[in-house]
C-alpha cells in the first residue's frame, strides 16, 4: 500500500495553488509600498505565497496522517474544495478576514488514546516548523529580504496554526485532543 495515493498527491497540489492564490495578495512581495492596493496577479508572489502556507498546513495534516498509519489505522488526506472555494472567493472580493479549511484527513477508527494522540499530531507539526524557523531567524546571520520574509512568515503562521488549532471548539483539533482524552481518563 502507497503511503501516499495519486489521488491524495492531487488534493495535496490543490490545496498548495488554491493557498498560493488565496494568500498572494497578503504575501505579495512588493517593489514600491505605494502598488499595495494594486490587485494584479504575480507568478513570483503567487509561489512565495504557496511556499510560505502550503507547507504549514499540508505537514499539518500529514502528521494526523503518518501518526494514524503509523498506529494501524487507515487515514486519507482530502482537498475540502467547499472551503477552498471559500477563501479563494473571500480573497477574490479583498475580504480582510480569510476564513479557510483547505483540507482534513479521514481517520478510521481508533481508540480514544490514539485518537487524542492523532489529533495533537497536526498541531506538533506545527509547534515544531515554528521552533525551526525561529531557530533559523535568531542564529543565521544573513538573508536576503525574501528569505527573511520567508522564515518571518513561516514563523508566524505556524505559531498560529499551532494555538488556534488547540482551542478545544469543535471541529478544531483541540476539541479532539481534549475530549478524547477525557473519554479515555474517566
Amino acid at each position: 500500500m502507497a503511503l501516499i495515493t495519486f489521488q491524495e498527491a492531487w488534493s495535496m497540489i490543490v490545496v498548495t495553488a488554491a493557498l498560493g492564490y488565496i494568500f498572494m495578495p497578503q504575501l505579495m512581495l512588493h517593489r514600491n509600498p505605494r502598488d499595495v492596493h494594486k490587485p494584479r496577479f504575480s507568478f513570483y508572489s503567487f509561489m512565495f505565497a504557496a511556499a510560505v502556507t502550503a507547507p504549514a498546513i499540508i505537514l499539518h495534516e500529514m502528521g494526523h496522517k503518518f501518526l494514524a498509519v503509523l498506529l494501524g489505522i487507515s487515514a486519507t488526506f482530502k482537498a475540502w474544495y467547499f472551503g477552498l472555494g471559500l477563501g479563494i472567493l473571500l480573497s477574490v472580493i479583498g475580504s480582510p478576514l480569510i476564513i479557510l479549511a483547505p483540507g482534513y484527513v479521514e481517520i478510521g477508527g481508533g481508540t480514544d488514546l490514539q485518537q487524542a494522540s492523532i489529533a495533537f499530531a497536526g498541531p506538533f507539526v506545527n509547534l515544531v516548523l515554528f521552533l525551526t524557523a525561529r531557530h533559523v531567524l535568531n542564529h543565521k546571520k544573513r538573508f536576503t529580504r525574501t528569505q527573511a520574509m520567508g522564515w518571518y512568515f513561516t514563523k508566524q503562521i505556524n505559531l498560529f496554526l499551532f494555538i488556534f488549532n488547540l482551542i478545544p471548539i469543535p471541529p478544531l483539533d483541540g476539541s479532539k485532543v481534549f475530549f478524547n482524552l477525557f473519554k479515555a481518563i474517566f
